[in-house]
């Protein structure tokens, strides 16, 4: 790793490739990049190390969001969808970004979901079995380790030996495998694999994980990188804007200014910038360059430098509703973390096991079903807890409880990320407009009977299950929809505010290949390009659109030698 200290903004550096944002999608694209040693490259993060402990242990997550070391602090506007409520909106603000403080489920969505990004943009790259490869290369799947239990269709659809772990979760509650038999119960199948393109059925999620660690793109795709002498990691540097220069009437991005322990610098990109800073970052920044709708950079004093009404727009996020029911006859970790000896036999668990509930991700049991029969497809997904709390960040209830949120897959609402001012520290204004639509609001209302007919089935009887929240008294589309609004929290999904698009598209932002449109020498490569939310967790949707994008700058770069 190289690092260097500028001190006068005339002092200008040189990379053949800038990358910005040292998150999900940076981390593999500064690996991929800086593959080639003839490639110079400079990743740029304006979050720290993720040198916290509570990074890596899995329960840590309870620690990490909300926290200023590890979390940017975002909240949304008050959403009129949520009865005027405002939420905390996590993104990840340390090396790693997102994938160290996420839930480290591992989900791809369905095939649908690419097939119509390919319709979506017109280029086939971007159908199910052209991205299923763009998975696999990175895969290290723990069912193909030597002696694992994989079958032909696992081989097919999964891979061994790349950078990101896949591990099955390191331990079972009786009371999940009992929800799961209740789903089996109410009409959803077992599976054994939620990725191979029709993710419906009831199973433990596998995870990010590592003999029981949190395995962030950090450790997975950067530390090995940076061992090149041809990539530079500048991290806590804020990027203020993107550089531009015009010749022979095209627009060109040529590098970034930053701001680099306290002194203004500016760095510039023979070849591409390439914007990597996510569903929030990268909109917020295009805007603070002045490019974005022009009537809201110029409300703020944002010189327009090119019109692209598209960005900031299209917000989609997964809205989860937690349902919350009260059992008797079993154990959950509300009960086992409730006294100083349970806390400490599971810490004592973890420090020589690496299992048990400090190894947990978030939600441990995922199901995969239709709100309404009539549905096509599965559109509505399940995250399973054996513990219950008011709100994130409170205390577990004093009494044994499970959590079922479930999330509409495909929301038809739509929000926005746009500027509150030109100073690059302040935060923009994020607005999902949450169930704005009357469909978004008809599958909350089917979503929560669903998750009743599940809990009264015989396999969940013997815990006389007491639904604590949103309450049996709420039956009603109108009054579900609302109690929606009133317990639904983000599920941290933002997708879609650079969507890419056909040249006919005049709100798209990119086109196929993730170039911005009108503009040559920048790229945007994370989850800001989904035109449409994938259904399931972004992570590693996001992680294969950046090796897809990483292989055509790659092949690019050969065609011009």
């Amino acid at each position: 790793m190289s690092e260097s200290t500028h001190n006068n903004i005339d002092h200008i550096s040189y990379f053949d490739y800038i990358v910005i944002g040292a998150g999900t999608a940076g981390c593999l694209m500064a690996n991929r990049l800086s593959a080639n040693p003839n490639n110079k490259v400079l990743l740029i993060e304006a979050g720290g190390r993720d040198n916290y402990h509570w990074i890596h242990i899995p329960v840590g997550y309870l620690y990490c969001i909300n926290n200023p070391r590890t979390d940017w602090l975002f909240r949304t506007e008050p959403d009129k969808g949520l009865n005027g409520r405002s939420l905390i909106y996590p993104r990840g603000k340390t090396l790693g970004g997102c994938s160290s403080i996420n839930g480290m489920i591992y989900m791809r969505g369905q095939a649908r979901d690419y097939d119509h990004w390919a319709e979506v943009t017109g280029d086939d790259a971007w159908r199910w079995e052209n991205c299923l490869p763009d998975f696999i290369k990175h895969e290290d799947h723990y069912r193909l380790d030597e002696g694992g239990d994989a079958d032909a269709q696992h081989r097919d659809f999964h891979g061994h030996g790349g950078e990101w772990r896949i591990e099955k979760q390191r331990l079972k509650w009786q009371v999940l495998d009992d929800f799961a038999e209740a789903a089996v119960q109410a009409g959803i199948p077992r599976t054994d694999d939620f990725n191979r393109g029709s993710n419906e059925g009831v199973a433990y999620f596998e995870v990010n994980q590592r003999s029981g660690w949190r395995w962030n793109t950090a450790k997975a795709f950067l530390r090995p990188a940076l061992k090149r002498k041809n990539l530079t990691l500048w991290h806590s540097t804020q990027v203020n804007r993107l550089l531009f220069e015009k010749s022979a009437n095209m627009l060109r991005c040529t590098g970034v200014e930053v701001e680099r322990e306290g002194s203004p610098l500016r760095v510039m990109a023979n070849r591409e910038v390439v914007l990597c800073a996510g569903a929030i970052g990268t909109p917020h920044l295009l805007q603070l360059s002045g490019v974005g709708p022009a009537e809201s950079l110029r409300k703020h004093g944002v010189e327009v430098v090119h019109e692209l009404p598209g960005v900031g727009e299209n917000l989609q996020d997964h809205l989860q509703i937690r349902s919350i029911y009260r059992i008797t006859n079993g154990k959950t970790l509300n009960a086992i973390a409730s006294t100083l000896w349970g806390k400490a036999g599971i810490g004592l668990e973890y420090l020589f096991k690496r299992s048990g509930p400090m190894s947990m991700a978030p939600s441990q049991l995922g199901a995969f079903t239709r709100s309404t029969k009539d549905q096509p497809h599965p559109n509505i997904e399940y995250h399973v807890q054996p513990l219950s709390l008011e709100a994130f960040g409170q205390p577990l209830h004093p009494y044994p409880a499970i959590t079922a949120s479930v999330c509409n897959l495909n929301p038809t609402s739509r929000g926005t990320v746009r500027l509150k001012s030109s100073d690059p520290r302040q935060a923009p204004a994020i607005s999902p407009n949450y169930l704005s639509t009357p469909e978004d609001r008809k599958v909350a209302a089917d979503s929560l009977r669903v998750t009743r007919r599940i809990a009264e089935q015989p396999a969940f009887a013997k815990y006389a299950p007491e639904e604590v929240k949103p309450g049996v008294e709420y039956q009603s589309d109108d009054e579900l929809a609302r109690l929606a609004g009133d317990i639904g929290t983000t599920i941290f999904h933002p997708v879609g505010t650079a969507r890419m698009g056909q040249e006919d598209d005049a709100m798209a932002v990119v086109d196929a290949r993730l170039r911005v449109r009108g503009i040559s020498g920048l790229r945007v490569a994370d989850a800001s390009v989904m035109p449409t939310i994938t259904s399931g967790n972004t992570n590693s949707p996001t992680l294969m659109i950046a090796e897809k994008a990483a292989g055509w700058i790659l092949a690019k770069r050969r065609e011009v030698y």
